[in-house]
């Protein structure tokens, strides 16, 4: 009776292999047996064939970014070591050297860049500096639900300078806007409490775009400009084009926010003494607090000053300010103190995401493709206005489809880069590509396009269709003012 009883029970907890991974081996293999086209590699067409796998996989979400990384770094070493070199076909590269391609991502600045952000990220939320700013910002807007909203995007816009993670900021601000919501004694499902928690949501994508250490897509961004453009473009230049088109949009939110969900009163009494209660609960500011909003600004200043008053990249003076936070009596934070508020997984993943764009490059099945599209489209009739138009609409939808900006940017930006680099035309490359990172921030429309919006849509303070009736004319309407800046702040500055 007990082996019987027990055999439904291990039949039970049997885990079934997901639809997503079978999809992707599918993908894998199928491109794997296409026709080898004449001026395709080898190895070119076995990379195009991890990259179908990865996309498959990271769409479907059938396993973690983290284990997935780790399969396509395997694939990398098995399928790339028993292919021909792209020198000398009679040659293979072997597992030792293919391994060494599925790793080079890990020796890349940007890399790097993202580390030094994470801790700080995590020193901010360690000291409590984050809450901090965010609770000051909201105790000085006022108490009129135009300037709690307003109040919102300000506190989103000052994280976004001093914590380089979207996710981190996001976690900070909606617990303390959940207790602005709790004070004000409204429903946790009004149209206050719902408009508040998505322009959280949609500022934080709006300044990711704004400013290029807000995400980690954007870092990304650069570590491909730098291993197959050779530059890259630096903190105060991406500010000086990114910035005027999120503060527009901001102000565009808020308003769409105040017209699709008209708030049920014009003031709430208490919000802003509810607020002051809490800083006050706070008590004055730190030791390392104070430290680290110094050295905190003094970043702010050498990435801002980048080229101008100094030779240092921004990964150098980020690293040189994390010594001064991880210093003995001086700094605010020592290792064991951060070592579990890092997600090392993030790491890992950015680091394969630059290693297939690398390999993507490396084997000529970037190139490839890139020719393939431009003789297939017809971009190379139109002008760079027209060529923008159609890749940024492309990046929107395809987006629709991924949950990480991270991954969407490790599968797609290097194939588009490629494609820009087979384009005729007198045109700025590295600007194109900065205004296409801008659009792979584009996760306005679906909570799961960003994690961001996943933790604001927790709060159950809106539905998701409330988040896409805003998104969708955030989508639009953003879009369209960058066909504007295209056309005219970008191309004045050069990068169109």
């Amino acid at each position: 009776m007990s082996s019987s009883a027990s055999a439904p029970e291990a039949q039970s907890t049997q885990v079934k292999v997901p639809i997503g991974l079978l999809l992707g081996i599918a993908a894998l293999i199928g491109v794997m047996l296409l026709p080898l086209p004449a001026d395709l590699p080898v190895a070119g067409q076995r990379v195009l064939a991890i990259l179908a796998f990865a996309v498959v996989v990271w769409i479907s979400e059938a396993v973690s970014y983290e284990a997935s990384a780790i399969m396509i770094t395997s694939l990398m070493a098995f399928l790339l070591g028993t292919a021909p070199t792209v020198a000398d076909p009679s040659v293979t590269y072997g597992s030792s050297a293919a391994i060494s391609l599925a790793l080079t991502g890990f020796s890349n600045s940007a890399l790097a860049l993202v580390v030094g952000a994470l801790f700080i990220a995590a020193a901010m939320t360690h000291t409590g500096l984050d809450r901090r700013i965010a609770l000051v910002t909201l105790a000085r807007v006022g108490v009129s639900t135009r300037r709690i909203l307003l109040g919102a995007v300000v506190v989103t816009i000052l994280l976004s300078l001093v914590v380089p993670s979207a996710t981190a900021r996001s976690a900070c601000v909606v617990p303390i806007m959940m207790g602005v919501i709790a004070a004000f004694g409204v429903d946790k499902r009004s149209n206050i409490a719902a408009g508040i928690m998505i322009i959280v949501a949609q500022g934080t994508s709006i300044w990711n775009i704004g400013i290029q250490t807000a995400a980690a897509q954007n870092l990304l961004t650069v570590g491909f400009m730098d291993k197959m453009l050779g530059a890259r473009v630096s903190w105060i230049d991406w500010l000086i084009a990114g910035a005027p088109w999120a503060l527009i949009m901001s102000a565009v939110l808020i308003f769409i926010v105040l017209k699709l969900l008209p708030p049920e009163s014009d003031s709430i009494p208490g919000g802003k003494a509810a607020v002051s209660k809490t800083l006050a609960e706070l008590g004055p500011m730190s030791g390392a607090q104070k430290r680290l909003l110094g050295v905190s600004l003094l970043l702010l200043l050498a990435w801002a000053t980048e080229g101008k008053l100094h030779s240092f990249d921004t990964t150098s003076t980020t690293y040189a300010g994390l010594v001064i936070l991880l210093l003995p009596r001086f700094g605010v934070m020592t290792w064991k103190d951060v070592q579990a508020r890092i997600p090392w997984g993030t790491v890992i993943v950015f680091g394969v995401g630059i290693s297939l764009g690398t390999t993507l490059l490396t084997t000529q099945a970037g190139q490839w493709l890139g020719a393939q599209v431009v003789a297939n489209t017809g971009l190379d009739q139109l002008g760079t206005l027209g060529v923008f138009s159609i890749l940024a609409a492309f990046l929107i939808l395809i987006h629709l489809g991924f949950a990480s900006a991270t991954a969407l940017t490790s599968a797609l930006l290097p194939i588009l880069i490629a494609v820009l680099q087979t384009l005729p035309g007198d045109f700025s490359r590295l600007g194109m590509t900065m205004a296409l990172g801008f659009v792979v921030s584009y996760g306005f429309i679906l909570p799961i396009n960003a994690p961001q919006n996943m933790v604001c849509l927790g709060t159950e303070t809106f539905s998701a269709k409330q988040f896409a009736r805003v998104g969708i004319l955030v989508t639009v309407i953003g879009y369209l003012l960058m066909l504007v800046f295209a056309a005219t702040w970008w191309h004045w500055l050069g990068w169109m």
